[in-house]
């Protein structure tokens, strides 16, 4: 199948604007872009074929073109990432098989996530989207905990079925537990990775679609596809000792790069 991977970017960010082309400072020292990072992220993923950035914003293009990325720009009028990508690959004629939303602010996304999620949705031909899903020790179940207390967006749950068809995603931690782990105990919430993987048919309707109640709630755009009655499929993946978190906040910046720091990642 032929794979194409979006990495949509857009400045106005509503919680943290400018977020793309703020800098981590990696474990060597080098300081590179949301943007930069993502992109390098994007290009370790096996089975692609195109890469590109999608992006509304002259200061975006600049940045990704500086570090030698293509870039496809796309409208103002996007509502958010998966409308970006539905955009990006109508300007790019379609015909791709697949198409990889890796969204721009999780520059820690293990490439066999992805590759997991592409062999995931080519192995369930009646799932229209595919996302990933990682099991939450008890380290990272009180982080979640800690933001929504503290008032901050952290991290999506997910809640899914058998056969790993998505119930429902939220910012709250999901499902009650009523209890606390150790650090390195297993718990049975799942964390969202923000990465999605579309049957072009259901990505190209995707926008036409009004956005529901359950999305303007939570702010979560995945969740149009199940307001929809559409298959979504939850990929369980590994970490294999790989952290992982996106950049929702400002306060996230010195968390992601005390992770690269401990990872070694340059």
């Amino acid at each position: 199948m032929s794979v194409l991977l979006v990495i949509p970017a857009r400045y106005a960010s509503i919680r943290y604007p400018g977020k793309p082309l703020v800098e981590l400072t990696g474990a060597t020292g080098v300081k590179q872009t949301l943007i930069q990072r993502s992109w390098a992220a994007a290009c370790q993923v096996s089975g692609v074929e195109k890469v590109v950035v999608a992006t509304d914003d002259a200061r975006i293009r600049d940045a990704a073109h500086g570090f030698g990325a293509e870039v496809v720009m796309t409208s103002p009028q996007a509502r958010n990432g998966t409308e970006r990508c539905a955009e990006a690959h109508a300007a790019l004629g379609g015909g791709y098989d697949m198409v990889v939303n890796l969204q721009g602010d999780a520059p820690l996304t293990p490439p066999w996530f992805v590759e997991a999620l592409i062999e995931g949705l080519q192995a369930t031909p009646e799932a229209d989207i595919a996302t990933p899903v990682l099991r939450t020790e008890g380290s990272a179940l009180r982080g979640f905990r800690e933001d929504r207390a503290a008032g901050r967006v952290g991290g999506t749950t997910a809640v899914f079925g058998q056969g790993g068809r998505a119930l429902y995603f939220s910012k709250e931690v999901i499902p009650y537990t009523g209890r606390d782990y150790e650090d390195d105990t297993e718990t049975p919430v799942f964390h969202h990775v923000g990465v999605y993987a579309y049957r072009p048919k259901a990505l190209a309707a995707y926008p036409r679609w009004e956005d529901g109640p359950l999305e303007r709630l939570e702010g979560l755009e995945q969740l149009r596809f199940l307001e929809r009655g559409r298959y979504v499929l939850c990929v369980e993946v590994e970490a294999r000792g790989r952290q992982f978190w996106e950049l929702n906040n400002p306060e996230d910046v010195p968390r992601l790069e005390a992770m690269m720091a401990e990872m070694g990642l340059p």
